[in-house]
């Protein structure tokens, strides 16, 4: 193992969502609050952002170069421009596709992931973190939407077992990870808790399942990664110098390598002061490796 380091200090308001994208051999990730994607290059440290007209809460490659990204007002296919750079930022080509929440400005989408049969999984919550009005959200190559949970004030971290057969998903608030029996064709049932986080270790964001079927999972709050065995005990705890961690992904040759997002938003000075690498990109080589990360199937 290595200590967890920043190699973007690029001081996200809300950084989330990293995703490893093979074909390009890039990470992708977004900052919510600021409306951008930010793409880092592992190997020539090239740094790239696009700003996007409101909030986005995930961004996932889709099987023909596109990528498909969850807006506050809800779904899109986006282009990226091939030519990549900070200043200006790039304007990307977008195509909405509406979204399941219309009828409700007060939400926004959170966090998704693409499962191995390519379906999308996107989670909404209220964007005053007050209500309840939340849900879970599954769709797929028709772009057809369907709830498939609800009740949630924050939404957080789908991910999904070695085996295709179980699907994490996190209510922030109730500081509890639960776990469904995931069938073939998408069907959610047997909903159980499954992991609860103790009150003084923040609450979990995102996470991720190794090739070993443990699950790393970020603590708001709670300046950690912790990995959890797959019935959910504790097996260890990785430091993060940043209080706000929020998401991570295994990405790079082999996937061998995690990247842990994080973000500054609403820390005082003397926070700041004390952790001046809030809303950076970090990683660090956690001694496993994972496993190839969704492509959304057009």
């Amino acid at each position: 193992m290595s200590e967890v380091k920043c190699v973007w200090p690029l001081g996200a308001t809300l950084g989330e969502g990293p995703v490893w994208v093979a074909r390009e051999k890039a990470l992708y990730f977004v900052d919510i609050k600021s409306c951008a994607v930010h793409r880092y290059d592992p190997a020539t440290g090239r740094q790239s952002s696009w700003l996007m007209p409101e909030p986005i809460g995930a961004c996932h490659p889709a099987s023909d170069a596109r990528f498909l990204c969850a807006f506050k007002s809800g779904f899109a296919f986006v282009s990226f421009s091939d030519e990549t750079q900070i200043e200006p930022l790039i304007e990307p080509l977008i195509e909405p596709l509406g979204g399941p929440e219309a009828d409700m400005p007060g939400n926004r989408f959170n966090d998704a992931k693409v499962d191995a049969a390519g379906r999308f999984w996107a989670g909404s919550m209220d964007d005053t973190e007050a209500e309840a009005t939340g849900a879970l959200y599954r769709m797929g190559s028709d772009l057809a939407w369907t709830v498939t949970d609800a009740g949630y004030v924050v939404t957080n971290g789908p991910a999904f077992s070695v085996d295709g057969r179980t699907l994490y998903h996190t209510d922030t608030f109730k500081r509890t990870i639960y776990a469904f029996d995931l069938a073939e064709d998408g069907a959610l049932s047997n909903k159980r808790e499954h992991i609860r986080i103790a009150d003084d270790q923040g609450y979990p964001d995102g996470m991720t399942v190794d090739a070993e079927g443990y699950l790393w999972v970020a603590h708001w709050g709670g300046w950690r990664l912790t990995r959890f065995t797959p019935d959910g005990a504790v097996d260890r705890v990785v430091p993060v110098p940043a209080a706000q961690v929020t998401s991570c992904c295994f990405a790079g040759k082999d996937l061998a390598t995690l990247y842990i997002t994080t973000a500054a938003i609403g820390l005082s000075d003397d926070e700041r002061a004390a952790q001046p690498d809030a809303g950076g990109l970090f990683r660090f080589q956690p001694g496993c490796v994972g496993r190839p990360g969704g492509v959304f199937s057009v």
